[in-house]
């Protein structure tokens, strides 16, 4: 997509070094913003190849609300081994907020907050709400979480398009976004979701919007050292590829509440099944491209 590799090239050009929890320099870039319109096409990375499987089990997991990994790891995502405990749970794991995020009742007793099931029942009766908000950002957590959410929050808004028929559109909003790594499966991911959201509210999936507000890649040291998780020679080197044809994704028939999706990432335990459910046509990427995380 030449929309990606726009955000690569300004951050390589506007970019300064920053120093971060990590350790290991980034060169920064503050608030970069984009769109794509999903009627184009899936937005999965060609200029790289990446995982669609990993891209839907995690999404589906986030969807379910659950805190312990056993999902994900019985279809080989490896994503959050290093922030589960020893019991397999990730506390700040972003669909528990999603499904379950903490308020109190009128009496000041703690309770919880379904913001999926709200904004999908609001879409129904109300489509035209400006208030279809998810937030992942739960200070109590996130104040002291080891990693706190990054994609923290999302927004769905109903547009007409220039037919005059709706369409649902997603904003999300970024406070940390790791350019080589991270990005291209968060725009993957939210197109995902915006895909399942578009079939359970049956509105035509439009416009995916993103804002960028730490857009950062990670870079050796000025003296050379930590070269190992130098980003750069790989973003420039997706550079020079000609990004190709977007590929289309088809959901099954049998998906068509959140309910129907909940039950098929529960009972099902073979990730061909699963994946049948979830198919990418013409997807044909450039080699994949190694980088190192940062954690």
């Amino acid at each position: 997509m030449d929309v990606y590799l726009n955000v690569v090239r300004e951050a390589l050009r506007s970019g300064r070094r920053k120093e971060n929890r990590t350790g290991v320099d980034t060169l920064s870039t503050f608030n970069i913003n984009y769109e794509i319109d999903l009627r184009e096409g899936f937005p999965l990375l060609t200029t790289k190849e990446i995982s669609w499987k990993n891209i839907v089990v995690e999404n589906l997991w986030f969807l379910s609300g659950e805190t312990h990994i056993g999902l994900l790891r019985r279809h080989g995502c490896r994503f959050w081994d290093h922030w589960a405990n020893e019991s397999g749970h990730v506390p700040s794991a972003y669909g528990n907020f999603w499904r379950q995020f903490p308020v109190h009742d009128d009496a000041g007793a703690p309770a919880f907050n379904d913001q999926l099931r709200w904004v999908l029942s609001e879409l129904a009766r109300n489509p035209m709400s400006r208030r279809l908000v998810i937030s992942a950002w739960a200070p109590g957590n996130a104040q002291q979480s080891a990693l706190p959410p990054c994609h923290l929050l999302f927004i769905f808004n109903v547009q007409m398009d220039e037919r005059g028929e709706p369409m649902l559109c997603l904003h999300l909003t970024q406070r940390s976004c790791d350019i080589a790594l991270g990005v291209p499966y968060n725009i993957a991911g939210y197109a995902f979701i915006l895909e399942l959201v578009g079939r359970f509210s049956s509105i035509r999936p439009g416009i995916l919007a993103h804002t960028l507000v730490d857009a950062h890649i990670y870079t050796k040291k000025p003296d050379g050292s930590m070269a190992e998780h130098d980003h750069v020679p790989g973003l420039e080197l997706q550079c020079q590829r000609e990004p190709r044809p977007r590929p289309h994704l088809r959901i099954a028939p049998s998906i068509q509440k959140l309910e129907d999706l909940l039950t098929l990432a529960r009972d099902e335990t073979e990730t061909e099944a699963l994946m049948r459910h979830f198919e990418l046509t013409g997807y044909d990427p450039h080699p994949a491209i190694r980088f190192k995380v940062a954690v």
